[in-house]
């Protein structure tokens, strides 16, 4: 890994535990994209049979030069891995970073999980590594987490039209949400707020 600013790491909370993704971590994270078979989402990019192995190697060449810091996510309660999440498009000058490529298996979806996966990460890029801000992207057609990340105290900065394509040619407008330092005490607080009360 070329990049000081991101360095690997675990962050441990109640719920789950975000480990380095390794390479032995493949038929895990497949296990884990079954349950549900969330590779059949058009609107989002989880890794299939088919095409885990491109989905790692540019993960991993990302990491290596960079501009990623790749996790598994742990069930603490099983030990096993229920998804995979990281920061991406790093700008170390400016100390911008996005939290993206978020999936959890769909039986752990709608639980407590997600929120807590944000408040490790989070609690990391702003308070360690002293980030000024974390984004978060989504495509316009994934309602689901738009509200996710409206929810966490994430403010929408803008649409990004005609933003990439797919191997279909079918573009995708992307919607840009982000946290800034400024925010993250007040943030921070209303998610430990909610993790606080019973499910």
């Amino acid at each position: 890994m070329n990049n000081p600013w991101l360095y690997e790491t675990t962050l441990k909370g109640n719920l789950v535990t975000l480990a380095p993704l390794k390479r032995e971590h493949t038929d895990a994270l497949l296990a884990a994209a079954s349950d549900g078979e969330l590779w059949n989402l058009w609107f989002t990019s989880v890794p299939s049979s088919n095409s885990i192995g491109a989905y790692l190697d540019q993960a991993f060449k990302d990491q290596s030069d960079g501009r990623a810091l790749l996790f598994v996510v742990i069930d603490n309660a099983t030990q096993k891995i229920i998804g995979s999440t990281r920061y991406c498009n790093a700008d170390t000058l400016n100390k911008r970073v996005e939290i993206g490529y978020t999936w959890y298996a769909k039986s752990f979806q709608r639980t407590g999980i997600n929120t807590e996966c944000k408040y490790l990460l989070l609690t990391h890029a702003l308070e360690t590594l002293d980030a000024i801000a974390v984004e978060f992207r989504t495509h316009w057609h994934n309602h689901a987490s738009r509200a996710a990340i409206a929810r966490l105290g994430a403010k929408q900065d803008g649409i990004l039209r005609n933003h990439q394509k797919n191997a279909e040619g079918v573009y995708r407008d992307t919607v840009v949400f982000s946290i800034i330092d400024q925010e993250w005490p007040c943030v921070k607080k209303n998610l430990e707020y909610h993790m606080s009360r019973p499910a």
